[in-house]
């Protein structure tokens, strides 16, 4: 059903009511199921909103009512499939991002707590040390936007859209409105948590954790493998304690995109690893009020701040697009290797700050590579982010450019109505000298062209932020029909940095899946799925 923006969930309820021929106070359990804005007529701008209700003889009032959108509403749960595993030792994840979080959480909750190794710190800790880098440029390496307790999205707009369908999605969402998100994520077409929510929820979960028998190790990190017949039997692990030796059977490795020395550990001992496509560009800034007019129209204050979608195919193949765009936010310095520069985006759930910021990246295939091997991806993105240092000064001040001075082909000396909201600071550059020709001359080509999909996109007093090199990783660690390496029994890679999801959710479930195989002990079976 449609309503106007604007609309409370008692006109809703009014809706629900008129369209089933009842009276509103005999609608019960009234609730939200999906709620989204239809902004593509400006001039009608509406809300397009389902529900779920329950009433006095549904059946009779279903036969009556010949709305095609009305139906039984037959809610779907997750169920954890039958523990089988036979091992004595206990699994071991490694990572604690949303692979490695629920893949922990599922198995813990199923009797089969694992150990937790996590090379950064807890999230109050990380918090610290996070704002400090901002503040200071002191860099952590192993406790920044990167790495710590929560993974890189802890420091993002904390978006959950996903494009998989698997029905563990719900119970991801589910479980982090258990956790302390705001419970709109169950029913918006765009859900996010952002980062102060998402933060908390973290913390929420590490103490379930906890309860539940998992052993959290924070500031352990992985070093060595310990292989016996093409299986895992130990793996070497170095703390601030020292270092020692872990029995391991069963390895969740979910070590993010950032862990190159992780990539490189397994490279050097024979585990596949395969490059994959990623993309390379900048942060663009804009003026959030100017986004939600070009958006929404004169309904643009009785609707959240906007966010865009925006994508062009450019006539050599290459494809531009929009990347995690952060309404109300910031845009963030996330490297995590001394001398490089990193950028990422950021908001809190309530998107409450003055600009709009969103990665625009121009997609990169191995063949763009200057070498061939595994890791090749790797020290392309490396050469960009050091450049992007020595560029920005190299105190990880960021290089920034305004629109109107790159498509002239000129250093920015002075930025106009946008303020750039990076921190530690920006020094104007010419940002050719941090991106590939191919990347500059793509973001050339395509910036007049979304502009003509988004008005003001392309505004003079935008701002470009470089780089962004870490929007997926660059490479993909085979696995089985058993979530296992085919050359490393017991290694299980998963998540964002094993090249198996791309945002929170499809990490998060990602991490499920590994959590089923490894408590079934045998090739997975289906989830159970209960109406």
């Amino acid at each position: 059903m449609e309503l106007p923006p604007g609309s409370s969930d008692n006109d809703i309820r009014q809706k629900c009511a008129k369209i089933l021929g009842v009276s509103p106070e005999t609608l019960r359990d009234f609730a939200l199921s999906r709620l989204s804005i239809d902004a593509r007529k400006k001039s009608a701008v509406r809300l397009v909103v389902s529900a779920t209700v329950t009433l006095p003889n549904e059946a009779e009032a279903l036969a009556r009512c010949d709305k095609k959108s009305v139906s039984s509403f037959v809610p779907l749960t997750y169920t954890f499939p039958q523990v089988r595993r036979k091992s004595a030792l206990r699994p071991v994840v490694v990572g604690l991002g949303p692979a490695g979080l629920f893949a922990a959480l599922e198995l813990s909750r199923a009797g089969v707590p694992p150990i937790v190794l996590e090379r950064g710190e807890p999230i109050e800790k990380r918090t610290q040390h996070v704002a400090d880098f901002w503040r200071e440029g002191s860099l952590e390496p192993n406790s920044n936007v990167q790495f710590g307790e929560g993974g890189a999205g802890a420091f993002s707009d904390g978006k959950l859209t996903t494009g998989i369908s698997d029905p563990r999605a719900a119970h991801v969402l589910e479980t982090f409105a258990q956790f302390g998100a705001p419970r709109d994520i169950l029913w918006s077409a765009k859900p996010h948590i952002g980062t102060d929510y998402l933060r908390r929820v973290v913390t929420n979960m590490r103490r379930e954790l906890l309860s539940l028998g998992c052993d959290l190790r924070f500031g352990h990190k992985l070093t060595g493998l310990k292989i016996k017949n093409s299986a895992l039997y130990a793996i070497e692990v170095v703390s601030g304690g020292g270092a020692y030796e872990l029995p391991c059977d069963a390895l969740v490795l979910a070590p993010g995109h950032s862990a190159r020395d992780t990539f490189e550990l397994l490279c050097g001992v024979g585990v596949p690893i395969q490059p994959k496509p990623f993309s390379l560009g900048v942060r663009i800034e804009h003026s959030q009020a100017a986004i939600s007019r070009s958006q929404y129209g004169d309904f643009a204050e009785k609707l959240p701040p906007a966010d865009y979608k925006l994508s062009c195919r450019l006539p050599d193949g290459r494809g531009v697009y929009s990347f995690c765009v952060c309404p109300g936010g910031v845009v963030v310095a996330a490297a995590s290797e001394e001398g490089g520069l990193v950028t990422n985006g950021m908001s809190e759930y309530a998107r409450g700050g003055k600009n709009i910021n969103g990665g625009l990246l121009v997609s990169v295939v191995p063949s763009d590579f200057p070498e061939t091997d595994p890791l090749a991806g790797l020290r392309f993105q490396r050469l960009w982010e050091t450049r992007a240092f020595t560029l920005g000064g190299g105190d990880y001040r960021a290089p920034a450019q305004t629109v109107g001075d790159f498509l002239k082909n000129r250093p920015t000396r002075q930025f106009g109505k946008i303020e750039p909201s990076y921190l530690p600071g920006v020094t104007g550059a010419d940002l050719r000298g941090c991106l590939p020709d191919f990347v500059s001359n793509s973001l050339h080509a395509a910036l007049p062209l979304l502009d003509a999909r988004l008005r003001g996109f392309a505004a003079p007093d935008a701002v470009l932020t470089g780089v962004e090199t870490r929007s997926s990783s660059p490479v993909r660690i085979p696995r089985d029909e058993n979530f296992q390496s085919p050359a490393l029994r017991g290694l299980y890679p998963c998540g964002e940095g094993a090249g198996f999801a791309g945002g929170i959710v499809s990490a998060a479930v990602d991490g499920i899946k590994v959590s089923e195989a490894i408590a079934s002990d045998t090739l997975m079976p289906p989830p159970s799925l209960h109406a």
